[in-house]
């Protein structure tokens, strides 16, 4: 019998909330992260966004700390895994492991050229500086694969454990808001003049945010009752930033996810999207869907709280979606008005109460990255 994998903890720091209990909380309420930013030094020109407060961080992170040599980045995700590691009360052996997933992580440090920021700005140096906090023994692991990365992560720990490598292991995933990555979206024309509006006929673009996710995976069922059930992963290889004009990644990613689950796609009660508001991510999710049979299955992006947080994306909509089955709840895809996908998808209109037993997360990216995640609801 393959060994099983759960999900025993989650936590998220997000500017609607720094544990999940607040964020559930003013999702619930529609309390959207995303707000026009003026006068920032991040870009000239107004653009909205959803970015956590600075001072706010900072309050929080000297509650743990006293540290002052770390970066935003770094205190997002430590903030994120503190209660986490906290609570496991687990010995950091070599049975334990630790992963860390980001798209663009210290990023900013390039702004000030010097060696030592060029250091900074590697991920295996960041993944090091999270890694020491906590005392980690084992080699930190990196996953950087565009914004699938933070739903990538909760794949590559679930093998890890079904291999019996590790018994234990704890991911981050996190990305903030920087001058480098809004001047990229914004060279593409990709970036909404309003907050996004995912699967919306009067969508214009993507809004960008940042967050950070933490999530603790075991071979120990405990008290935990989420399972992890099945995965896949496919890159359709379409063009560097342009996904599947027939959502061949993620119709494969899914069906990959299910054959591993063994369960039928009508089984499915809700799936969490990655719903980016571009006209050509949100058109590829509804043909893939399609294709599976899922165009009557409840979906949502919870892009319109947060905003696309690249690579801790993934992870974050994940924390919030088994939150949202735990409770028996389904929440509203903010912004979304009227239809605007040539196939049919059953959006999520209004916040609602559901019993839901299986749960799919997907994610795609750069490159023809796409991620699928099954997870299943237990006693």
């Amino acid at each position: 019998m393959m060994r099983e994998a759960f999900i025993t903890e989650s936590n998220c720091i997000t500017p609607i909330g720094f544990d999940v209990a607040a964020n559930v909380k003013n999702i619930g309420a529609c309390v959207s992260g995303i707000q026009l930013h003026q006068n920032s030094s991040l870009m000239m020109a107004p653009f909205y966004a959803s970015i956590i407060n600075d001072i706010d961080l900072d309050t929080a992170f000297a509650k743990i700390s006293p540290a002052v040599n770390y970066t935003k980045l770094e205190k997002m995700m430590i903030l994120a895994l503190y209660p986490i590691a906290e609570k496991s009360k687990l010995d950091f052996n070599d049975r334990t492991a630790f992963i860390l997933s980001t798209t663009k992580g210290n990023i900013t440090a390039l702004k000030n050229k010097s060696e030592e920021n060029f250091q900074k700005a590697q991920l295996p140096h960041l993944a090091k500086k999270v890694a020491d906090f906590f005392k980690f023994k084992t080699e930190p692991i990196v996953i950087s694969n565009a914004c699938v990365s933070g739903i990538m992560a909760v794949s590559v720990a679930k093998r890890l454990i079904q291999s019996k490598i590790y018994d234990n292991i704890f991911i981050v995933a996190g990305d903030e808001v920087s001058e480098f990555v809004l001047s990229g979206f914004n060279s593409f024309q990709a970036m909404s003049d309003a907050p996004c509006k995912p699967y919306s006929k009067n969508r214009n673009g993507v809004t960008l945010g940042e967050a950070a996710a933490a999530v603790l995976v075991s071979s120990n069922k405990g008290s935990s009752k989420i399972k992890i059930i099945g995965d896949g992963s496919i890159n359709d290889a379409n063009h560097i930033s342009g996904p599947s004009r027939t959502g061949e990644g993620l119709f494969r990613s899914i069906k990959s996810a299910l054959a591993e689950a063994e369960i039928e796609a009508d089984q499915i009660d809700y799936i969490s999207a990655h719903g980016t508001a571009t006209s050509f991510n949100d058109e590829m999710e509804a043909i893939a869907f399609n294709r599976l049979g899922l165009e009557n299955t409840p979906v949502n992006s919870l892009k319109g709280f947060y905003g696309h947080t690249l690579g801790a994306s993934g992870l974050l909509e994940a924390v919030i979606g088994i939150q949202s089955v735990l409770e028996n709840k389904l929440f509203v895809s903010l912004g979304f008005d009227e239809l605007g996908v040539s196939q049919p998808i059953n959006v999520i209109e209004k916040n609602e109460n559901k019993n839901s037993r299986y749960f799919l997360k997907t994610a795609s990216g750069f490159g023809g990255c796409n991620s699928a995640v099954l997870f299943e609801k237990v006693n």
